[in-house]
């Protein structure tokens, strides 16, 4: 998320506690990640409760003795103490503490599949969903339908993932799709995505070329742009034939057009300048 303000100090507090938790081998994170989503599916539904917690009149004690009256007993301990944490810190906006609750959980999501050594596929499935859902106006309809209950939702998830995905990538998926909380199913996706790769600290870059790329060409690619970028690189790699110049590359907002040997050539020249 953007968060600006008290809200982005609260934020980045709330990131360090939960790498805290996280890199102790005790912590299980997928039921962290379960249960800082079922916080935040309680705060978005409860406007007058997040505004109580995030309420700048009242002392940060307070707040946090009243966050753990409410969930213990509900959730783990170490849920509560991250939650009790997060509401005795400021808040630019109620909606904030929602929105990064939300965050964390995909965090601990990912930081499950990480431990597991499945973070690529979860990046690579996020990626690949992504595409599927941009092609598919049936799918996309069927997912984002107001009218569809959460449930049928999940049920047509599990048919299209289950088996066939990381247990991960279909819990953030499936929290995606049932919470879409305002956002468009590709905005929370390509979240997700960002999300995944800031688990290696590394830069995310969408290559979508006329033809598939050998293993070497991929491999000169990561490496040009990793130097380009000074940042591990991940590639989530597309077809289109339509595709000008043989090969799209974006990274970020930065979007790079021209064919792979002139784009190698181009960023070594950059690098030796």
């Amino acid at each position: 998320m953007t968060a600006h303000g008290a809200s982005r100090e609260a934020l980045a507090a709330a990131r360090e506690r939960l790498d805290a938790l996280t890199d102790s081998t005790s912590v299980d994170a997928a039921r962290l990640a379960d249960e800082l989503a079922a916080v935040t599916a309680l705060l978005d539904r409860e406007v007058s409760l997040r505004r109580v917690l995030t309420d700048p009149a009242q002392s940060g004690d307070a707040k946090a003795e009243l966050a753990g009256r409410l969930l213990s007993g509900q959730v783990g301990g170490e849920t509560v103490d991250l939650v009790s944490g997060m509401v005795r810190s400021r808040w630019s906006q109620p909606r904030d503490l929602v929105d990064v609750l939300e965050e964390l959980a995909s965090i601990a999501d990912l930081t499950a599949a990480q431990k597991a050594g499945t973070l690529d596929n979860v990046e690579d499935e996020l990626f690949r969903f992504g595409r599927i859902v941009s092609s598919n106006t049936e799918l996309r309809a069927a997912l984002t339908d107001r009218a569809a209950g959460a449930q049928a939702k999940r049920d047509l998830l599990h048919r299209l993932l289950g088996g066939r995905a990381e247990a991960v990538t279909e819990r953030l998926v499936e929290r995606l799709v049932a919470q879409p909380r305002g956002r468009s199913l590709e905005a929370g996706l390509e979240s997700l995505s960002k999300l995944a790769a800031e688990r290696r600290d590394r830069l995310v870059a969408v290559v979508t070329s006329a033809v598939p790329l050998s293993d070497r060409q991929k491999q000169r690619l990561g490496a040009a742009l990793a130097k380009l970028y000074g940042r591990q690189m991940h590639l989530n790699l597309d077809v289109d034939p339509e595709v000008l110049g043989g090969i799209r590359v974006q990274v970020g907002d930065e979007i790079i057009n021209g064919g792979i040997a002139d784009r190698l050539e181009d960023a070594n020249r950059r690098m030796a300048g």
